[in-house]
Parts: structure tokens; C-alpha cells; sequence
């Protein structure tokens, strides 16, 4: 069966406005995370998506309540699309991080898988949930889906989807807010697009990848 998988980052969180390195941490949306979810769910209104898969995360889960009351659907949680743990380095600035630790962070960038940040969570683990996540979804009868999670999480359904090794997972770049899209047609899984802001449902059409 043909799909469109919708790849939505949460909208910004307070910690995201404070440069914090949050993982399980949480926090709830800005003003501006709510400006920002609402302008996905705007931009995914006549999409025809028929199912809403988010994090039970707040930041995550409050984006995507944002979109369901648009888009008139339920919010399914699932466990499995946390955001990776980052363990002690959680709560600390990134910037400064990457200033006091920046062989760790450089090297962590660079290759995750082997150069894992102390007390992290481990990589195999990670993987193994966010692909189970993935399989599941792939056999749901549902044309088009939704899923709304966070940058680690949804870095490794694309690296996982396209057969990408998970040492490529900071080489993704998603911004808060913003759709990518996965195509499953054929039995062959495709990119449509890739960190599209949220303006208008035409701007997706827009904005996809040419094959």
C-alpha cells in the first residue's frame, strides 16, 4: 500500500528558546511554539492526513493537539518517539557545551554511534525502538499519516527509512516546526521534502524534492 508519511518537529519549547539541550527533559511550547504549530496545522489542513502519531512529550504532544483541533483527529501517543536521552549532558546550554566539551560534542556530531555522549542513551536501544516505531507504521491501513516528535527521533525514521546508517543522524537538519515528508510507493521508500516551513498547504506542494 501507497503512503505519505508527515515528519513534523515540535514547535519551540521554552528550553528551546533558552539554548537548552533538553532529551527527556520537558518543557512547555513559547507563544511563539504555539504561532508555530498553528502554521502547520494550517499548512496541513487539506493534506488529507488520516491519523495523528505524536510523543507523549509536551512539547511534542502540545504541537500536535495544535494541529488536531485543525485537523478534526485524535492524537494517538507512542512511547517508542521519544527524543533521545542525552544523559548528563541534559539541562546544560549547547553552546556552551560545545565551547567546554567541543572534542565530546564535535566528535558526537560528526559520528553518534562512535562517539556516544556519557550516560546516553544507548544507540542500539534507540535504534531499536525508533525502527520498531517505523515498522509499525508501515503496516497501518492508513494513505497518510502524521507523525509529530523531535529532532533525534525523527533524524533516525529518515536515516532508518532510507537505509541511511545512524551515524549520519546530526547530518539531518530539522528546525522546530517545520514538515519533511516520506513517500512509500512501489515498495520503495523516497524523500518528497526536507525542513519545509510551515506557511500553506500549497507551499508543500511547492516545496517537495524533485525526483
Amino acid at each position: 500500500m501507497d503512503k505519505l508519511i508527515y515528519l513534523v518537529r515540535h514547535a519551540q519549547s521554552e528550553l528551546n528558546e533558552k539554548g537548552i539541550f533538553q532529551g527527556k527533559l520537558d518543557s512547555d511550547l513559547t507563544p511563539l511554539g504555539f504561532v508555530q504549530a498553528r502554521m502547520c496545522a494550517k499548512a496541513l489542513k487539506d493534506q488529507g492526513i488520516e491519523l495523528i502519531i505524536s510523543s507523549p512529550q509536551r512539547r511534542a504532544l502540545k504541537t500536535a493537539l495544535t494541529i488536531s483541533d485543525v485537523l478534526n483527529l485524535e492524537v494517538v501517543k507512542d512511547e517508542r518517539i521519544r527524543e533521545m536521552s542525552f544523559g548528563n549532558f541534559e539541562g546544560e546550554s549547547f553552546s556552551e557545551l560545545l565551547k567546554t566539551k567541543r572534542d565530546i560534542m564535535s566528535d558526537w556530531l560528526k559520528n553518534p554511534l562512535q562517539n556516544p555522549l556519557p550516560t546516553q542513551e544507548d544507540m542500539n536501544s534507540f535504534k531499536q525502538r525508533v525502527e520498531d516505531f517505523f515498522e509499525s507504521i508501515l503496516k497501518l491501513e492508513h494513505n497518510k499519516i502524521l507523525i509529530v516528535a523531535h529532532g533525534g527521533t525523527l533524524h533516525a525514521v529518515v536515516c532508518l527509512a532510507l537505509g541511511i546508517g545512524l551515524e549520519k543522524l546530526w547530518s539531518i537538519h530539522m528546525d522546530n516546526a517545520t514538515i519533511s515528508m516520506l513517500e512509500l510507493k512501489n515498495r520503495k521508500i523516497s524523500l518528497k521534502s526536507l525542513n519545509q516551513v510551515c506557511k500553506s498547504s500549497s507551499h508543500i506542494e511547492k516545496s517537495r524534492i524533485r525526483e
